[in-house]
């Protein structure tokens, strides 16, 4: 059997930019590396689990890997706080939370601090919040992750709670259990209430409480701290709110990975949720060095990990998150001088050493992530697979539009990792 390399480039896909000459970035970046490989292998576009919903990353890398999230999905907060090595046992609540700055009449002015938060801001003012604040009727646990963002989990002390509660994330929605990703909000906290069909519930009353409480609290907290203090004197924006969203009151019991498809799998990520997801399907997590920041220096390290992993496996899948940040941040430059980086210093280290014709190698994205909107949207976006026996299509550049003439058609993620079991059987 062929060994698999499955890479998601989060946030790759885009809409047309006028300052792009009406291209998206990956249209208009120069990307020797991935097109020689779409001219070797098929082409297509996909979805993200559901159509027609822009749907958020954690949904999207569970139906990557074969999973029906209708099924198992449980909201992101577990994942993430699980990831971190909180304890989220059913009953509790958790959420996926940001540090973010409001001005003094509670507008929201940065959702993410300006992304310029460091570990050691983050990491102090956690432990201003956990040791200052105490809940009426529950407990907490919060923790910083990575830059401005964190997790929470609230334990009722009266009863279970429930994880049907709004978001105080004004930029985030929930439909059911899935977290939406809105293109016009607000700016301002969201009150936390029990969602619709759950207004009569005492635990989720007594979430949404625990968590408004929290919310108010750790405002006052965060406020007074001298590392804001500081922060503002030296003309940088405070952290000074804490905004939730995407609460789950019990952990997905995913079937193990090796068990659907017989296969040893190892894990290559950069974010909580993504380790927390490997964990739960019992895929190995394989450490890679911090990030420098310096994309030249560290794709080619990952490129050489992900080498060096790939005899110790079956398969391995890889999660690039550097496109989706400068996405998130509507910085179209960057965005694109992030693809060529891509391109240039991990594709163009992995590919010459990758026995080819005894590999699958597949590249897809999470969902697209729209410059414009600076919000994940539900159109499709580019698929490539090839490796192995697999005969070219004759599509010629890897890029939203040239995709749409290949002959995988138009996919499900969740179809994806099927389709790259099966070429590797071929």
């Amino acid at each position: 059997m062929k060994k698999i390399v499955y890479i998601v480039l989060e946030g790759l896909s885009d809409l047309p930019i006028r300052e792009l000459d009406n291209k998206t970035p990956l249209e208009s970046a120069s990307t020797l590396n991935l097109d020689n490989l779409a001219r070797s292998g098929i082409t297509g576009l996909s979805y993200t689990a559901v159509k027609g919903v822009a749907l958020e990353s954690d949904i999207a890398v569970i139906s990557l890997l074969g999973y029906d999230v209708r099924k198992y999905y449980t909201g992101r907060g577990p994942l993430e706080s699980f990831a971190e090595g909180l304890v989220v046992n059913d009953g509790d609540v958790a959420f996926r939370a940001n540090f973010a700055t409001v001005d003094e009449l509670g507008i929201i002015k940065d959702r993410r601090v300006a992304r310029d938060l460091t570990n050691e801001e983050a990491v102090a003012l956690t432990k201003e919040v956990n040791s200052k604040i105490t809940l009426s009727g529950a407990t907490f646990e919060f923790k910083n992750t990575i830059g401005h963002r964190a997790v929470l989990v609230i334990k009722g002390m009266r009863s279970k709670l429930s994880g049907w509660v709004k978001n105080t994330d004004p930029a985030y929605d929930r439909d059911g259990v899935f977290g939406i990703a809105k293109d016009k909000f607000d700016n301002l906290v969201v009150e936390s209430s029990p969602m619709a069909g759950h207004e009569d519930s005492i635990e989720a009353k007594e979430a949404a409480g625990a968590l408004n409480e929290f919310t108010r609290k750790a405002r006052r907290v965060l406020n007074e701290s001298s590392v804001n203090k500081k922060r503002v004197r030296e003309n940088k924006i405070p952290a000074n709110i804490i905004l939730c969203r995407d609460g789950g009151d019990r952990l997905p019991k995913f079937p193990k990975f090796g068990t659907l498809y017989n296969l040893r799998f190892g894990s290559f990520v950069q974010m909580p949720v993504e380790r927390g997801v490997a964990f739960l399907t019992g895929m190995d997590v394989i450490g890679i060095p911090e990030s420098t920041g310096h994309l030249d220096v560290d794709y080619p390290v990952w490129a050489k990990v992900a080498l060096a992993s790939i005899s110790e496996y079956d398969g391995i899948y890889i999660h690039i998150k550097g496109v989706d940040e400068a996405s998130h941040d509507g910085n179209v430059q960057k965005k694109k001088e992030i693809i060529e980086s891509i391109d240039k210093f991990f594709f163009a280290n992995l590919l010459p050493e990758l026995d080819i014709s005894n590999t699958i190698v597949a590249v897809a994205t999470a969902h697209p992530t729209v410059c414009v909107t600076k919000a994940h949207s539900s159109d499709s976006s580019p698929l490539l697979i090839a490796g192995g026996r697999i005969k070219p299509d004759g599509v010629v550049k890897f890029s939203e539009k040239a995709c749409q003439n290949g002959s995988l058609g138009e996919l499900n993620t969740e179809e994806i990792m099927s389709l790259l079991v099966r070429y590797a059987k071929e």
